[in-house]
């Protein structure tokens, strides 16, 4: 079973960045396309990036293209995500997850979830 860990969430105002992490145990993770998702208290799951296992990133959302970043370290078995120029409409908790083929901005078509890490921007 593959286990997914994200990290690097936390507090931050408005304009702050951070880089978000998350780490497979696997020894097969260049097999997969890694995906982020966002999901705010009362709202529903959204897509934020993906990554094939080839490095093809994909963003489709307007608001978050130019600030966001996905990459990922197939050696170290980690794909990142980074933030810059946070508002505070993009804070909710941020999961990583894997699956197998293509990339895809459907929550229900990836296999597996990391626990989520939360990240807050304030004012």
């Amino acid at each position: 079973q593959v286990a997914l860990v994200e990290s690097g969430g936390g507090l931050v105002q408005a304009g702050d960045s951070l880089r978000l992490s998350c780490a497979a145990s696997v020894s097969t993770f260049s097999r997969y396309a890694m995906g982020w998702f966002r999901q705010a208290p009362g709202k529903e799951r959204e897509f934020v990036a993906a990554i094939s296992w080839g490095g093809v990133s994909r963003i489709d959302k307007d608001s978050v293209r130019g600030r966001f970043t996905i990459s990922r370290d197939n050696a170290k078995n980690t794909v990142y995500l980074q933030v810059n120029t946070l508002k505070p409409e993009d804070s909710a908790v941020y999961y990583c997850a894997a699956k197998s083929g293509s990339t895809s901005s459907m929550y229900n078509q990836y296999t597996y979830w990391g626990q989520g890490t939360q990240v807050t921007v304030s004012s």
